[in-house]
């Protein structure tokens, strides 16, 4: 994708961002009817009113379509470049009334994220960026952390996976441990260096997780697969073995205390 046509992909971004904006603005967090899907997770008329605005904004003759709310279409597969949208990440904390669930819009073009937007209403804080353009909060410009030190490192980490006690883990101390809803929310931050690191310990779907993947990678930092392997998106089975993403100092020190394969860690850096 040239940078011309980056920029093109982002005014779109930016535009179905501001609509979801709009569409959000009739919608009271922690007072809106919720129903439950297969699996008891949570949704509500808000994730279905976005998703078709999003579909609207976006969605242009020969792109393929991928999104949480939306009957996937394996011609998908067929195009040579697609949308992955969450239209709500998060939707547990937006039903209780946490400021930490988003709009998440990625461009995906020959398996990788190239662009990305995503949207807290809550927080104000809108994250918008691409390779060629960098990456943008609230309009100015950011990169990840530069830090080199795990100790002390700010990490994000799921709220589901803090309530299970996945994450005691980590608890002695040299971390300095922060649970928050979105992962969506979560990889923004990184990639705009109000945080060290995150990574999720269970898989997550493609739509979760496309568009702060290409902030990350757009703001200088790495992202991968919990296993080490290099994400990919617009698969088959749209969902990925958990994830990392963190500044590139930091990478290799994550993937020790992770136990990923040094093979995996070299072919990152």
């Amino acid at each position: 994708m040239t940078p011309h046509s980056e920029s093109a992909v982002l005014a779109r971004i930016e535009a179905a961002l501001e609509r979801a904006a709009a569409v959000l603005s009739r919608f009271t967090p922690g007072a809106v009817e919720v129903q439950y899907k297969a699996g008891h997770d949570p949704v509500t008329e808000a994730d279905r009113a976005l998703d078709d605005a999003l579909r609207t904004v976006l969605l242009r003759e020969g792109e393929g379509w991928l999104s949480e709310e939306t009957a996937d279409d394996l011609a998908r597969l067929n195009k040579p470049a697609a949308w992955v949208v969450d239209p709500l990440d998060g939707t547990k904390e937006f039903v209780q009334g946490i400021p930490e669930w988003c709009v998440s819009i990625a461009w995906v073009q020959n398996g990788e994220a190239l662009a990305g937007g995503i949207l807290n209403p809550a927080s104000g804080e809108t994250f918008l960026g691409s390779r060629s353009n960098g990456v943008k909060r609230n309009g100015e410009p950011v990169q990840v952390s530069p830090r080199r030190e795990l100790p002390g490192a700010l990490v994000l980490g799921s709220r589901s996976e803090f309530k299970r006690g996945e994450w005691k883990q980590f608890q002695d101390g040299s971390l300095v441990l922060r649970p928050v809803g979105s992962v969506a929310y979560k990889l923004a931050l990184v990639a705009a260096g109000l945080a060290d690191a995150t990574w999720t310990l269970v898989p997550k779907h493609e739509w979760d997780v496309a568009a702060g993947t290409a902030l990350v990678q757009a703001a200088g930092g790495i992202v991968r697969n919990l296993d080490g392997s290099p994400v990919a998106f617009n698969c088959r089975k749209p969902w990925l073995p958990g994830l990392i993403a963190a500044g590139p100092h930091l990478y290799p020190e994550i993937s020790r205390l992770l136990n990923i394969p040094s093979a995996a860690v070299i072919g990152a850096q």
